[in-house]
């Protein structure tokens, strides 16, 4: 693997709004193929992003170029970042400045499929356990120790695995809308909403997905998560994962969550959940981490106010400070 170091320069919307977008999107692109399959986002597409100018860095990882943010210190104990689906490091854009300002060096990568990264136009090549792998190798790389993991959505979904199977690497936990799911029990409405018009979008082989993530907030931002997907061929990271959620016992992923789980039974070490009031999708699934992790024990659990299911992109700033403080009141032994 090599790692190369450049100097280069809402709340989601309704069903509704999700599928009126979805029609009659143009193409104004044509595809950057760099090998049989895999699509590179041309660099102009991320020029003039709003808060966004942080200098990008890479890693080559089983052929794919990763990309991700390295702020702050190199010496301070990493604070790692992981975005879900369908968003990419631009979500963090907000927290970012505010961790490195306390001191903290902040890492926040681009899966492969999203953001700066390589984008495998297979469905197939999306797997769970390809991206629970993609990230363990990145921090291997990069050897990442006493990391301060901060995850939301499918950052949660890989991120929680990462930790579980690598439980040395890492020294705090903070979850915000998120899980880790074993395919047990029933999923809740709001899901069920979701994976329902997930399941139509990778069907039709598209998806809005800066109006997912970004419709409350502007064009300006709308136009950056849309970003890193010129057109639909870039797409399959997104329309992948939503179906990849464990929602059986006889999902592949289903074993490997629960033995996760396992790990964080026994787990000891400071964890904090940081939910937001206006998250339909996770909403309650803070109080399961709080009741079975033991490290989870009197730390400050939070609700954060005004935040709906991308509560980096709403409430950002008051992410940071609740992660900030978190650090804080739990120095290292």
């Amino acid at each position: 693997m090599r790692i190369r170091h450049g100097k280069l320069a809402s709340k989601a919307c309704s069903l509704a709004l999700c599928a009126a977008a979805l029609l009659g999107q143009t193409m104004t692109t044509t595809a950057n193929e760099i090998s049989p399959g895999i699509y590179r986002t041309p660099d102009s597409r991320f020029e003039n992003l709003p808060g966004y100018s942080f200098q990008p860095n890479y890693a080559e990882i089983d052929g794919y170029r990763v990309h991700f943010v390295d702020e702050g210190p190199a010496d301070a104990d990493p604070v790692l970042m992981l975005h879900g689906e369908p968003s990419w490091s631009f979500l963090y854009r907000k927290m970012i400045p505010p961790v490195v300002a306390a001191g903290h060096r902040v890492i926040a990568p681009d899966l492969i499929g999203f953001g700066k990264s390589d984008k495998p136009a297979a469905i197939s090549t999306h797997t769970y356990l390809f991206h629970v792998q993609a990230m363990t190798q990145l921090i291997e790389e990069l050897d990442l120790r006493n990391i301060t993991l901060v995850v939301q959505d499918w950052g949660s979904l890989i991120g929680l695995r990462v930790a579980a199977e690598n439980p040395d690497r890492f020294a705090r936990i903070v979850l915000g809308n998120g899980g880790l799911p074993t395919g047990e029990g029933s999923v809740g409405p709001g899901f069920q909403a979701w994976l329902e018009q997930a399941t139509r979008m990778q069907q039709v082989g598209d998806m809005p997905i800066g109006r997912i993530v970004g419709g409350a907030h502007g064009e300006a931002v709308v136009a950056a998560y849309d970003a890193p997907f010129p057109e639909p061929v870039y797409k399959a990271g997104p329309l992948a994962m939503p179906l990849l959620v464990p929602i059986s016992p006889e999902d592949p992923a289903a074993a490997a969550n629960k033995a996760a789980w396992d790990v964080f039974r026994e787990w000891r070490k400071p964890f904090l959940t940081a939910f937001s009031d206006q998250d339909p999708i996770t909403k309650g699934g803070d109080v399961i981490f709080q009741r079975l992790v033991p490290g989870a024990a009197g730390q400050k659990h939070t609700i954060i106010e005004g935040g709906g299911h991308f509560l980096q992109e709403d409430r950002g700033e008051a992410f940071a400070e609740v992660v900030i403080e978190f650090i804080a009141d739990n120095p290292l032994p």
